[in-house]
This record gives structure tokens, C-alpha cells and sequence, in this order.
């Protein structure tokens, strides 16, 4: 008797299509929401991304949802460049200062975006891993910053928290030269007496 045989079966791979898809209407998202702000609708969107606006809905039910992952997407781009760019840096205090440049450059390219995220929940902050993500990058910077004598003892990474929120507020507003705040506030978490510390006698 013959041994029986069966054709094998093609491989779908409707997972991998799926995420795809996700990421383009992410992608396609941020895109959108940086240049319209809130204005922007999911229609728009799925223009973007090239796929209906069932497609969008399925993989974001509203959209607050959206908004919600494109800021986590963004912020965990922010936290990819702390690892691999700052904390990799020749000096602590340098990687510090690039690490919060880095924010105000995307906050500043991205306004649209925080725009967004502002009027849906109420606030630009992260929270959540990527908030914790982003905290450890900076206690590792600080941690290295103090080993070196380049910042005082005393400075918490909720110190840093308040210049990134000062920073988001600059660029929100306008009020002024936001690279001009990143460097005073390095500035001054560094100990009196230290090149371009607090303190240090201009005279």
C-alpha cells in the first residue's frame, strides 16, 4: 500500500502582515500628527499609511489610542538614543547635556505631535516604561557625572525631569532660545567653581 502523502500547506504569515501594517500607520501617524497638529483625523491617516481606515481602527480602536502609541514610539526613539549615543560619550556630563538637547530637538521638530498628545490627555509627559526607560538612562549619566566631579551631589534625576519640562514648556510657548536653556540648565547642576558652573566668577 502506497504511503499516503499530503501537500504541504503555504505559510501565511498573517501576524507579520499585521505588524506591518502597524507600523506603517504609525509611521504614517506620526508623520500626520507632526504636520497637522491636532487637527489631524484617522482618515488622514490611512491616506498616509495607504490603507483603509477599517485597517487603522483595527490596530487602534480610537483616536486617543493612536496618539497614545505614536508618543510611545517616540519616546522609546528618545530612549534608543540615550543608550547607543549619550551613555556610550567620553564624559558623563556631555552625554547628559547631548541626551536633553536630543529631547528639545525632537520636541521642537515634533510640536504637531505634542500638540496632540497635549489635548488628548492632558500633558506631554511620559509615563509608564517609557518614563522609567528614560529615567534610568539619565541616573546611569548622573551616576557616572558625579564619579567624574563634573555634577553636584546633590542633583536627582528629578532634577533632570524638571529641566526636560521646562524645556518641553520653552518650545511649547516659544519663549526664547531652547538651546540657550539646555546649557544653563547643565550649566547649573554642575558644583560652584567648576568651567561654567553655578557660581563659577565671571569677573
Amino acid at each position: 500500500m502506497a504511503a499516503s502523502s499530503t501537500s504541504p500547506t503555504p505559510q501565511r504569515r498573517p501576524r507579520a502582515d499585521a505588524e506591518r501594517n502597524r507600523t506603517r500607520v504609525l509611521d504614517a501617524a506620526r508623520e500626520v500628527f507632526r504636520a497637522r497638529g491636532d487637527e489631524a483625523q484617522m482618515p488622514e491617516v490611512a491616506r498616509a499609511a495607504g490603507v483603509g481606515v477599517g485597517t487603522v481602527y483595527r490596530h487602534f480602536p480610537s483616536r486617543a489610542a493612536l496618539i497614545a502609541a505614536v508618543g510611545e514610539q517616540r519616546q522609546a526613539e528618545i530612549v534608543e538614543f540615550g543608550r547607543t549615543r549619550c551613555l556610550p560619550s567620553a564624559t558623563a556630563a556631555d552625554g547628559l547635556a547631548a541626551y536633553v538637547e536630543h529631547i528639545g530637538e525632537v520636541l521642537d521638530a515634533e510640536r504637531g505631535l505634542s500638540a496632540s498628545i497635549e489635548a488628548a490627555f492632558g500633558s506631554t509627559e511620559p509615563t509608564g516604561e517609557g518614563r522609567t526607560q528614560a529615567e534610568a538612562v539619565a541616573g546611569q549619566l548622573l551616576a557616572r557625572a558625579k564619579d567624574e566631579g563634573a555634577v553636584r551631589a546633590d542633583v536627582e534625576v528629578g532634577d533632570v525631569v524638571m529641566i526636560v519640562c521646562g524645556l518641553a514648556a520653552v518650545i511649547r510657548h516659544d519663549a526664547g532660545d531652547w538651546r540657550r536653556y539646555v546649557r544653563n540648565a547643565c550649566a547649573g547642576l554642575r558644583p560652584q567653581g567648576a568651567p561654567g558652573g553655578a557660581g563659577t566668577d565671571r569677573g
